[in-house]
């Protein structure tokens, strides 16, 4: 099962889901985290123990609190011997991805069983933002952005094309300041559509 997430609030609210007491009281119905493969839909160019960084989130708020019996999951992080380099740090997430997905030559893009995705309140997804550069890219996997519209400004995240392929992809908006961007999306207004949550 190969699960890319996103950062924001999405960890606390996945683990609130996932690790909530009494939810599987049949433990053959629990999630097997032996199976699963999680990787990062973005992530911010910080040190694992910085607040902002998204593997850090979730570690905190899921990795570390799932009991041993429903094993471990293969986490597939940012190298962070790159961070003074977001490029190279994409290139290499992206090598990461093609190690895992691209077992033959004919594949064009990682298919993901899930995307786990949060919606900003400008309606950005993973580090897409509304009228980027990035939306348009259509050949890398991974793209590096240094200069995103909300701090800290480099960071690396899935394209585009990546997320289209997914076989499934479920937005987690959580927050009061998220209704109004999150009507015109599921409205679909001219705007909506527009917007990276809305593509």
């Amino acid at each position: 099962f190969k699960v890319a997430v996103s950062g924001g609030s999405l960890p606390a609210t996945l683990a609130k889901a996932l690790l909530k007491p009494g939810r599987h009281e049949d433990p053959a119905l629990a999630p097997q985290y032996s199976k699963w493969q999680i990787f990062f839909a973005d992530e911010r160019a910080v040190p694992f123990d910085h607040e902002e960084s998204n593997y850090g989130l979730l570690k905190k708020d899921l990795l570390d609190k799932i009991p041993p019996e429903q094993g471990t999951p293969a986490i597939h992080p940012i190298d962070v011997s790159q961070l003074d380099n977001t490029q190279e740090l994409a290139d290499r997430y992206q090598e990461v991805l093609m190690s895992i997905f691209a077992s033959k030559d004919s594949v064009k893009l990682p298919i993901f069983d899930l995307i786990l995705l949060g919606c900003g309140p400008d309606g950005h997804t993973c580090s897409l933002f509304p009228g980027h550069e990035l939306l348009r890219e259509a050949d890398a996997w991974v793209a590096a952005i240094e200069d995103s519209p909300k701090p800290p400004p480099r960071r690396i995240t899935l394209t585009l094309p990546v997320l289209t392929h997914a076989h499934k992809i479920a937005f987690v908006a959580t927050g009061g300041g998220k209704r109004d961007i999150l009507k015109k999306i599921l409205e679909a207004d001219d705007e909506g559509r527009s917007l990276p949550c809305g593509l």
